[in-house]
């Protein structure tokens, strides 16, 4: 299990709604518009 990184909510990485790569690190979403909100800042969202 990994963390959303916009909603905080604990998502299985195999059965995840979508995912993106950003700066070589894949996060993954429960939802398309988490990922969509992500895909608008990503900066803002990713842990480094």
């Amino acid at each position: 299990m990994v963390k959303d990184p916009v909603c905080g909510m604990n998502v299985d990485e195999k059965k995840a709604a979508a995912s993106a790569n950003y700066e070589g690190k894949t996060y993954y979403f429960c939802s398309a518009a988490c990922k969509a909100t992500f895909d608008a800042a990503p900066a803002k969202y990713a842990t480094r």
